[in-house]
């Protein structure tokens, strides 16, 4: 079995390993790494709970460590793309994490406060940039960062870029990169689209290809509640006061459904947190921090947070709406049972909502197991002194399918979701988003 010592790292980073209980690398981290220290461009299919991160961050802090110059003025050595913020703090934090014994210094970018403080901490130059697309470009066209120093590019979940619309974005930033760099792609999916993008950026890539999308994780006991419509709010209550007693993700399809259910689930006394893309960045970091710590076990979401949310200890993953999509259904229940631990994931399928189910089996290959399930007796649903929180049956809204989400978003709205057409031999079908810009 290869370890982390024979990949060839240094003992710096493999003390932190150590002391963080790597005790050896997935198999993504035991095939990127050696080609990371080497310096080969690689294009790497992965989804997330894959390692992935280690996989890029280490073989990078590596490279850098050994080439103690410092960053230019304004300028960086290193860049990672991510696709949201919560993503884009987090791959920052782990950098920090596997580098705390090296000199090496690490920004994050994004969206959602203000760029004076950014700028600042740029001025003098960073060894580690990690951003998102839309704040990024606004740095560089501002001249508060400038790329033409940057050894290594990673391009991190590149299939949600599509999705969210940064692809335009990218190929504006690309320019501003030099030529000579290394280069390092990874998308959970390729779809076409994908694939022309890599054929850009990248030179006579190594390719890695781990966990397919349409491969679930094998300890995910995985299951469906059919349900009217009027009833999930309360049965959802059920699960969270019955089985679902510890760390619960719920995703909704949208950020008015995610309050509304929040609301109805707070009347029944259990403390909840709501992300996306209408809460402000310190909103959403607060309920991250509640949620992790465990100080609220319940933390409802909607897709923002399905690829950009990595908590140890998820026991429960809820779709409380199938998402409309089906590669998203296989990246929300990847929160749960990672690290080879086990945990399940419970969907609430109304009637016209079968069609999605019946997409998500087909492209994960097997059928979910179903039960009926009938919600508390109306003396036992939550309620609250305050009338107009008083339980409703809940109007389903069919969701419309030729709203034009897949725009660039300028910071002022949150993600919404909508289904775009099908965009390559693939199937997947490219979904916008209205992201933060960032």
């Amino acid at each position: 079995m290869t370890n982390f010592v024979q990949l060839g790292l240094g003992a710096p980073i493999l003390r932190v390993l150590d002391s963080e209980g790597y005790a050896s690398p997935t198999p993504i981290q035991a095939q990127v790494i050696p080609h990371g220290l080497a310096g080969r461009d690689v294009l790497g299919i992965a989804q997330t709970g894959t390692g992935k991160t280690a996989a890029f961050a280490l073989p990078m802090l590596e490279r850098l460590a050994a080439q103690p110059e410092r960053a230019p003025r304004g300028g960086c050595r290193a860049l990672v793309l991510a696709p949201t913020r919560e993503l884009a703090a987090q791959i920052a934090e782990s950098f920090r994490t596997y580098g705390r014994n090296l000199r090496l210094s690490v920004a994050a970018i994004f969206g959602g406060v203000g760029m004076g403080g950014q700028v600042q901490r740029l001025a003098g130059g960073v060894d580690i940039v990690v951003a998102t697309p839309g704040r990024l470009l606004d740095h560089v066209q501002q001249r508060s960062l400038r790329l033409d120093a940057v050894r290594v590019f990673v391009l991190d979940e590149a299939d949600r870029m599509l999705d969210m619309g940064f692809v335009r974005d990218i190929r504006r930033i690309v320019p501003y990169l030099p030529r000579e760099r290394q280069s390092l792609f990874f998308s959970a999916t390729m779809p076409s689209d994908i694939g022309a993008l890599a054929g850009e950026l990248l030179k006579d890539p190594v390719k890695v290809e781990v966990a397919p999308v349409a491969t679930t994780a094998e300890k995910i006991d995985q299951h469906v509640i059919h349900v009217d419509v009027a009833d999930k709010r309360r049965i959802l209550v059920d699960l969270l006061q019955g089985e679902a007693k510890g760390l619960t993700l719920v995703f909704t399809r949208t950020k008015h459904g995610a309050d509304k259910v929040a609301r109805f689930v707070e009347t029944a006394g259990i403390r909840v947190g709501v992300i996306h893309g209408n809460k402000s960045q310190g909103q959403r970091e607060r309920a991250l921090a509640d949620f992790r710590t465990g100080r609220g076990r319940v933390l409802i979401a909607t897709d923002i947070a399905a690829r950009g949310i990595d908590v140890d200890g998820i026991q429960h993953v809820i779709n409380y709406d199938l998402p409309n999509v089906p590669e998203s259904y296989v990246h929300r229940i990847g929160r749960t049972a990672r690290a080879g631990a086990e945990g399940r994931a419970i969907s609430l399928c109304a009637g016209d909502e079968r069609a999605y189910l019946k997409d998500i089996e087909r492209l994960i290959r097997m059928n979910i197991p179903a039960t009926d399930r009938r919600p508390t007796q109306a003396s036992d649903r939550p309620r609250s002194s305050d009338p107009r929180s008083q339980a409703r049956p809940e109007k389903h809204r069919a969701h419309r399918s030729n709203r034009p989400w897949n725009r660039r978003d300028n910071g002022r709205h949150g993600s919404a979701p909508g289904r775009a057409p099908a965009g390559s031999g693939t199937g997947l079908a490219q979904v916008g988003f209205l992201a933060q810009r960032s």
